[in-house]
Order: C-alpha cells, then sequence, then structure tokens
C-alpha cells in the first residue's frame, strides 16, 4: 500500500487552482494554495468562499460543509511551505518551461514519497517527470474548468509513471466524487486533442467568412445541442490557452490539420484573451456580451 493522502499543495491560485482547491477541501483534503503573487492568493480563496456559498444556496452542500472546506485552505506564500504536502498539483499557466522550472524547485523541498501531478490540458507527462527525482510517482490529474462543476478528471500515466501512483491517484478521483477517464501521453490528451480542433475550426470559419460569431455558435448550439457555441467556450478557456494547446498539438503531432488559425493567432497578440480580458470573439463591457466581429 502506498501513500495515504491527506495534505495536498496546489501550485497557481487561478481558475483553474482556485476550483481544484475548492474540490480538494470539499472532499476532506488539507489544502494549501500556492501562487508567486500573493495577491492571486486572497482573490482565489475569496472567490471559493462565493463559490462555496453558491453551492450552499442551490442546496448541493450544507453550510457545515461549505464552512469547513472554506477553514481547510490555507494561503502558502512561499514553494516552501509545501515540503510536508503528501500530493502537490501543479496548476500554472500552460508553459512547458515554466511548469519544468516549477518541478526542478519543488524535487528540492518536498519529501521522498509525495507524490507529483500537473493539471496540464496538453504538455507532456512524460517530459515533465523527467525533470524530477521521481518520473514513477508523476501523474497528469486533468481536471476540467470549472473544476467544482465538471465531472470529468482526465487520469494520465507518464512512461515511468508506477501502478502504486496511479492506484493511489485513482482512490483520490473517486474521492472529490470525479469520473475518471485515462487517457495515453499523446499530446493534449483525449478532451482537448477533439475539442480544440473543433474551436481552432470555428474561428477558420469566422476568418474566412463563412459565417459571422453569432452564426457560428448559434449554429453549434442548436445545430449540434452543444451548451455553449465554440467561440464563446473559447472565450471562457482563454484564447491564450487555447493558442497554447494549438501549438503543442501542431508541434507535438506535426499535422498541417492542427494549424493555429491566424485569427486566432491575431487575437492572442492583441491580448484580447477572451472573457479575462473582457475582449475575445466577444466584448464583455457591457450588460451582455456583444460579438466583435
Amino acid at each position: 500500500m502506498g501513500i495515504q493522502i491527506k495534505s495536498v499543495g496546489i501550485i497557481g491560485a487561478g481558475q483553474m487552482g482556485g476550483g481544484i482547491a475548492h474540490v480538494f477541501a470539499l472532499a476532506g483534503y488539507d489544502v494549501l494554495l500556492n501562487d508567486i503573487a500573493e495577491t492571486q492568493i486572497t482573490t482565489a480563496l475569496s472567490l471559493i468562499e462565493k463559490n462555496l456559498d453558491r453551492q450552499v444556496g442551490k442546496g448541493v452542500i450544507d453550510p457545515a460543509a461549505a464552512k469547513s472546506a472554506h477553514e481547510r485552505i490555507k494561503p502558502a506564500t512561499d514553494l516552501a511551505n509545501l515540503a510536508n504536502c503528501d500530493l502537490i498539483v501543479e496548476s500554472a499557466t500552460e508553459n512547458q518551461a515554466l511548469k519544468k522550472e516549477i518541478f526542478t524547485s519543488l524535487t528540492k523541498i518536498v519529501r521522498k514519497d509525495t507524490i507529483l501531478a500537473t493539471n496540464t490540458s496538453s504538455i507532456s507527462i512524460t517530459g515533465l517527470a523527467a525533470v524530477t527525482d521521481r518520473p514513477d510517482q508523476f501523474i497528469g490529474l486533468h481536471f476540467m474548468n470549472p473544476a467544482p462543476l465538471m465531472k470529468l478528471v482526465e487520469v494520465i500515466r507518464g512512461i515511468a509513471t508506477s501502478k502504486e501512483t496511479f492506484e493511489t491517484t485513482k482512490a483520490v478521483v473517486e474521492r472529490l466524487d470525479k469520473t475518471m477517464s485515462v487517457s495515453e501521453d499523446f499530446p493534449a490528451f483525449i478532451v482537448n486533442r477533439i475539442l480544440m480542433p473543433m474551436i481552432n475550426e470555428a474561428i477558420y470559419t469566422l476568418y474566412e467568412g463563412v459565417g459571422s460569431v453569432e452564426a457560428i455558435d448559434t449554429g453549434m448550439k442548436l445545430g449540434a445541442n452543444h451548451p455553449m457555441g465554440p467561440l464563446q467556450l473559447a472565450d471562457f478557456i482563454g484564447l491564450d490557452t487555447c493558442l497554447a494547446i494549438m501549438q503543442v498539438l501542431y508541434e507535438g503531432l506535426a499535422d498541417t490539420k492542427y494549424r493555429p488559425c491566424p485569427l486566432l493567432v491575431k487575437y492572442v497578440e492583441a491580448g484580447w484573451l477572451g472573457k479575462k480580458t473582457g475582449r475575445g470573439f466577444y466584448d464583455y463591457s457591457g450588460e451582455t456580451p456583444q460579438p466583435t466581429r
């Protein structure tokens, strides 16, 4: 029997990291939330409290569960604070060099039996594991956004991930009340390998003038029964993240069908990254989002 997971360190207090902290705390784990910016941790903690209250309001959880979940999450302003965690989930920006830097630093701090996981949506698990001293105790745990609402977690084994690490992680996912989908370690795994080219194709459809933002999103919502149109979804994910995943697919699989649409590249260059910056394929400055093209 491997390590018993009780304490969890989460690196990155953005949209994903905060959501993952929420999910772990609600499942009874002690959580340390780390970020390079202290203000980001404060923002994440108040957002988690708001989201827990929302779940109480909807009758999903009771007030006592929300209160104790919030109390289980503590800020960790320094990576060294995570030294005694049983499991660490890295949820920093989708950037391979940055992630490798984080794992290299972590290796010097954490206990020998600590399991390291990454919430990457596309980067090689094997490649990230290789910079650590424990590729056998390294795994991909890809949560969907927003983590508290989405039922799926993609679990990705690197080439060296041990059976024991996989089984321990599997038990954690079950305790989080999530459904596990096991993927091989290929660029973008399962969900994003299918989803991102569809979003990229929707952007090409706009770029080539086949249809307007509204026509494309309405078409996919009512014609394919998607809860959200692909361009609206791209804005929600973040256009920088969409572009990063398309680049990983394009470079990793060397197939032109994964070429990022030039319009997506242009929007990212302009800093129009979607909902988080107030503008993407929609403008979010008014009451209701307005298409920008």
